[in-house]
């Protein structure tokens, strides 16, 4: 699907919701494995992951931001 229909249903919005908070829970669990983690390598692999999972959460947002007409 291209195009963001105009209204979503209650299903679907909870699915969003849902999936929005599943990407900031990893986001803010492996940003606090960063703290702990000694192995620059292992580090490195886990700021990539806080990454994916912030983009995820921003994208998500804009998608709905987007959706969001000003009349």
């Amino acid at each position: 699907m291209k195009d963001i229909p105009e209204m979503i249903s209650t299903k679907d919005s909870a699915y969003i919701k849902d999936m929005f908070n599943w990407n900031y829970v990893a986001y803010k669990k492996f940003d606090s494995y960063l703290e702990s983690i000694q192995d620059e390598e292992i580090a490195k692999l886990v700021e990539n992951l806080v990454d994916l999972h912030f983009n995820n959460c921003n994208t998500i947002l804009n998608l709905l931001e987007s959706g969001v007409k000003n009349e």
